[in-house]
């Protein structure tokens, strides 16, 4: 899978890790910063990951920042965006399985690097249950609460 990552000063450590893990796996991953642990600001990283998510430059990305909160509003900002802050594969696999969650956020001074790459595992593997009628519809609702409030 082609995917986009980022993180901020804070985030970058583990970024370095997940992006050698996925590239290991086969994936192609496309590094937007940071690239140093010089201080940075969060929410540049994030809209970086969701304008080339949202524009389709990768289906899916991956965003990091100290605790993950951040960067999960941040990218949550963007239309078309569906950022979740995960920390146990269960909820990595299930954003996607029924959200279509298309951000993966992870907090670096929260998770180990073993976890995150079974969490990051989990999120790329998964695919959206778009043949089961009551995650299509709750997806459509999703969409609907973002026409009304998306543009301002």
């Amino acid at each position: 899978m082609k995917l986009v990552i980022a993180a901020d000063h804070a985030g970058f450590p583990l970024k370095e890790e997940v992006r050698a893990h996925l590239a290991k796996a086969g994936h192609e991953v496309i590094d937007l910063g940071a690239y140093n642990t010089d201080p940075s600001d969060y929410p540049d990283f994030a809209e970086k990951v969701g304008v080339a998510v949202r524009n389709g430059e990768a289906p899916r990305g991956i965003v990091l920042c100290g605790s993950g909160v951040g960067v999960s509003v941040a990218a949550n900002k963007i239309p078309g965006i569906r950022a979740g802050l995960c920390h146990d594969t269960y909820s990595a696999h299930q954003g996607v399985e029924h959200d279509d969650m298309n951000v993966l956020v992870l907090g670096a001074r929260i998770i180990g690097s073993a976890l995150a790459f079974e969490v990051v595992d989990s999120f790329v593997n998964a695919k959206f249950s778009a043949t089961e009628e009551r995650f299509v519809r709750r997806f459509n609702k999703l969409m609907a609460i973002e026409a009304r409030y998306g543009s301002k």
